[in-house]
């Protein structure tokens, strides 16, 4: 079973975000951008990492594209590709990338949906949460060797957010 931590739009926080670190046993972390930290900054040791529009360290990169245990990554922050208005633009991207799964942030708003071929996880904001949320959310996406994907949400707390999970479970 292969576990990755997603988290985004962190905006400065670093002990909320050693601790998510800690709390999980993961073989991977993603964090889809707008930490506002140095990429090389303690806290975000051990993530790919990508440039949001409020992290002002040149050396992020925009985007990455990733093999991981036989899935295709796409790791975007989200607004170079307008998703507040759609995931429309950043779908073109990931097909031109063959990416399985995109994740991505920016819109502070959590969830994952299958759209065509891909699968887009939006981890929400430890931060701020919008778009009637509440609670501040991360992701953790797991699949196994028959590549059966799921994403289970956590609150910044620790706490299981079932609402949020993909796929949806009856």
């Amino acid at each position: 079973m292969t576990k990755i931590l997603i988290v985004s739009d962190s905006h400065g926080l670093t002990e909320e975000l050693s601790e998510i670190k800690e709390r999980h046993e993961v073989n991977y972390r993603i964090h889809c951008g707008d930490s506002e930290l140095d990429i090389d900054s303690g806290p975000l040791d051990g993530f790919y990492k990508v440039a949001g529009n409020c992290d002002f360290d040149n050396r992020y990169p925009n985007e990455q594209t990733l093999e991981i245990d036989g899935l295709n990554f796409l790791i975007v922050h989200g607004h170079l590709h307008k998703v507040n208005y759609g995931l429309t633009a950043l779908s073109l991207r990931a097909r031109e990338a063959d990416a399985d799964v995109v994740c991505f942030g920016h819109t502070h708003v959590a969830g994952a949906a299958q759209e065509g071929e891909q699968l887009f996880i939006n981890p929400g904001s430890i931060f701020q949460p919008r778009g009637g949320m509440r609670e501040k959310t991360y992701a953790i996406l797991e699949w196994d060797s028959d590549k059966a994907i799921s994403a289970t949400f956590y609150t910044l707390s620790g706490e299981h957010y079932p609402a949020l999970d993909y796929p949806v479970k009856a």
